[in-house]
């Protein structure tokens, strides 16, 4: 098993836990564990994907890559062979092109989803102001972060747990943590609150 399959499994196992101890439970057509794509910390999806264990899922962000609806489609197929969730964002009709899941929007995003939408909707969240967005919206999940200091947003200070755990209480839909999540920090999430980890650079370690 290689590093970067080692570390999702012992992310999915902790996602797992945490779901089960989550103050909202997941839906059931949602994994518990998210990698999310990144053009610069994370630049080839297909591999990290290919490494995923059933049950995880994936996000397809990589807004700027030269031909994203290739990339969507190649991913969609080790998704599906991999018995993975996937998620593109932001782009409804490039989800419904390559067959996914459903679609992940960035905070500044959301007021663009469609409330006919169909299929899992997730959302990213940064504070209460997301949070309660997400609700309003009626998205399935939110994701929120940054939990720890993470290299994504150097410039953001993060949550930390004693505030990311007020927060899920406030919060009217399952969250995800996001955020400096690591194979040998995920442990300390346990009791937050949270219904699982989404992560990035995780998966490349």
């Amino acid at each position: 098993m290689t590093g970067s399959a080692a570390n999702a499994s012992t992310l999915l196992a902790i996602a797992r836990r945490l779901a089960e101890q989550a103050r909202i439970p997941m839906p059931s057509a949602l994994p518990s564990l998210l990698y999310l794509s990144d053009s610069v910390r994370s630049p080839d999806p297909v591999r990290v994907a290919r490494t995923l264990p059933a049950g995880c899922g994936v996000v397809l962000r990589h807004y700027d890559h030269h031909d994203r609806r290739k990339l969507a489609r190649t991913v969609a197929a080790v998704c599906r062979e991999r018995g993975l969730t996937f998620l593109v964002a932001a782009d409804p009709a490039l989800a419904a092109d390559v067959g996914a899941d459903g679609v992940h929007w960035p905070e500044a995003l959301l007021a663009q989803q469609s409330p006919s939408a169909t299929g899992i909707v997730t959302t990213a969240a940064h504070g209460l102001a997301g949070l309660q967005a997400a609700a309003f919206h009626r998205c399935d999940v939110a994701i929120l972060s940054p939990l720890f200091a993470t290299a994504s947003h150097r410039d953001a200070a993060p949550l930390g747990l004693d505030r990311f755990r007020a927060l899920v209480v406030q919060a009217r839909i399952p969250v995800l943590a996001l955020g400096g999540i690591t194979a040998t920090n995920a442990g300390t999430l346990e009791g937050c609150g949270a219904a699982g980890i989404a992560a990035i650079g995780a998966f490349e370690l």
